[in-house]
């Protein structure tokens, strides 16, 4: 007895040949699932949220350190204000003319009493009850080292024995390393954000492959192969993620300016030195594009794995 061709023939006489390409575009075309799209927004709001502020604390870092590489300060501890001065001027008269040493300037009486205004109220640095140290700003024509600490503690130890040497970048460790802790976190969350879109967009796929079934049944039996299927869904992935990613990327970007215009507002200048570069908007531009990578690679992995399963 003669059998008939099988469905996914392309040699049925007195039919239209019937390619799997053509088959698998009997799988619905449309978007996985209707909140999808504002689900990948979302996620790509707050990635570029997270991304612009540890760029920004990474500025800030990078920024305040190369400022205070070269710099030192001399305190002059002296409870008579006479000897602090005479002190301040000898240890002016011995750094400045060190081979090391680019730059020396006293701190003004008038910066010292704005810097102590908050504290201790008009005229602090003028009070005798409260003596405040003679300050004085050493710039270094190289950066700040034990050595050149120790070379220079020497020089003043006879000179001006009140005087006190600390490099400036120390007074601010803690404030670097919470700024590193900040930075971690914020990668983090980066990388938590890309893991749950990542799960998001299966669940999806799960769910439209469920829903789909009988459908994906039949476009085999016609030909369909599972990378033909497969290329359907992510499509159609590839879509939301777009359509989202722009949406998120528009959302994050004014989030990133109002946020930005109140600190600016703070009037810092180690928060001034936060701003993002050009390759910081160029990586936050790229944060979309890597969002519907890998949604469409999420996509095609978990089809492809449930399709094996599936027949």
């Amino acid at each position: 007895m003669k059998q008939p061709p099988a469905l996914g023939s392309k040699t049925v006489r007195g039919l239209i040949p019937f390619g799997g390409e053509q088959a698998a575009q009997l799988v619905p075309h449309a978007r996985l699932a209707g909140p999808m799209p504002w689900v990948i927004a979302i996620m790509v709001a707050l990635t570029v949220i997270a991304a612009a502020g540890g760029l920004a604390m990474s500025n800030v870092a990078a920024n305040a350190r190369a400022e205070l590489a070269g710099g030192a300060t001399v305190q002059i501890v002296e409870a008579s204000a006479a000897e602090r001065a005479r002190q301040a001027d000898i240890a002016l008269n011995v750094l400045e003319p060190h081979p090391i040493v680019a730059s020396v300037e006293r701190v003004s009486d008038e910066e010292l009493n704005a810097l102590l205004e908050p504290w201790l109220g008009v005229g602090a640095n003028n009070n005798e009850a409260v003596p405040v140290p003679a300050l004085i700003d050493v710039r270094l024509r190289e950066n700040v080292t034990e050595d050149n600490l120790a070379t220079l503690r020497g020089i003043l130890a006879s000179a001006a024995p009140a005087a006190r040497l600390d490099a400036q970048s120390s007074w601010l460790g803690p404030v670097f390393s919470a700024l590193s802790s900040l930075q971690w976190l914020a990668a983090a969350l980066v990388l938590l954000l890309g893991l749950t879109s990542a799960a998001a967009v299966w669940l999806a796929a799960r769910t439209a492959l469920g829903a789909n079934h009988d459908t994906i049944e039949i476009v085999h039996l016609l030909g369909g192969t599972d990378v033909q299927i497969a290329r359907i869904f992510e499509r159609s992935v590839g879509f939301d993620a777009i359509l989202g990613g722009a949406v998120g990327l528009g959302l994050g970007l004014v989030a990133i300016l109002v946020l930005g215009q109140q600190f600016v507002e703070l009037g810092s200048g180690m928060i001034a030195g936060g701003g993002l570069r050009w390759f910081d908007w160029v990586l936050i531009a790229l944060i979309p594009l890597a969002g519907v990578a890998i949604a469409m690679l999420t996509a095609r992995v978990t089809v492809m794995g449930a399709l094996r399963r599936m027949l």
